[in-house]
């Protein structure tokens, strides 16, 4: 009776790997009948200054208007500064 059992279990393994075998060769062909899309474009991802993904590029920065002038002479007087103690 043992003998029967191993036959059995034998053919029900063929059959399961068979079964397996023709869904991959499935799944196969189901993913090369797909068009595929590896453009560049698609394959971007961009972060914020939060650190959230977006497909759309960030807005770009403001920039504040600062007086230049007043920065510059700011500089100067440093420069005067560290040239006195020297």
């Amino acid at each position: 009776m043992s003998k029967n059992q191993n036959t059995f279990i034998k053919k029900q393994k063929a059959e399961l790997k068979r079964r397996k075998q023709k869904e991959k060769f499935e799944k196969k062909l189901e993913r090369k009948s797909q068009p595929k899309d590896g453009s560049l474009d698609n394959m971007i991802a961009y972060v914020d200054e939060f650190g959230n993904i977006s497909d759309s590029p960030p807005a770009p920065p403001v920039e504040k208007k600062s007086n230049s002038n007043q920065s510059n002479q700011n500089k100067v007087k440093t420069n005067q500064n560290f040239r006195n103690h020297e």
